[in-house]
């Protein structure tokens, strides 16, 4: 299955979308802030990233469009998942390169369906 990137800065989240990932036979790799989650990106490559938004340091926007940006991650689509139900904010996040984005809490079908949309 696919190697995903969750980057957020709760172990609750984290670990509720793993356990899920997990049980549909995904390979997860977790990163606890913006900056941690585009290096781990650049390192391992992932099919998939998960992204929070709101986290200290380089939120989940700003890390977006930096892997939308740099040439060996920019072919990795970006799943924003967040508490940030806006319009503006998806909007927003489209613009930083995300190919998706859920709004949290975040059910087992709707972020199997979201990974589905994006992979090739």
């Amino acid at each position: 299955m696919a190697r995903v990137l969750i980057v957020d800065d709760s172990p609750t989240e984290t670990h509720k979308m793993s356990t899920i990932l997990d049980k549909h036979g995904h390979e997860v790799i977790t990163a606890e802030s913006g900056e941690e989650g585009v290096a781990k990106a650049k390192e391992t490559l992932p099919d998939v990233v998960l992204m929070d938004i709101v986290m200290p340091g380089l939120n989940g926007f700003q890390a977006t469009r930096q892997l939308s940006k740099h040439d060996t991650t920019c072919h990795i689509p970006v799943i924003i998942v967040t508490t940030k139900d806006q319009e503006t904010d998806r909007l927003w996040g489209k613009r930083q390169g995300a190919k998706g984005y859920l709004t949290k809490p975040v059910d087992d079908g709707t972020l199997m369906h979201a990974i589905k949309d994006v992979l090739p």
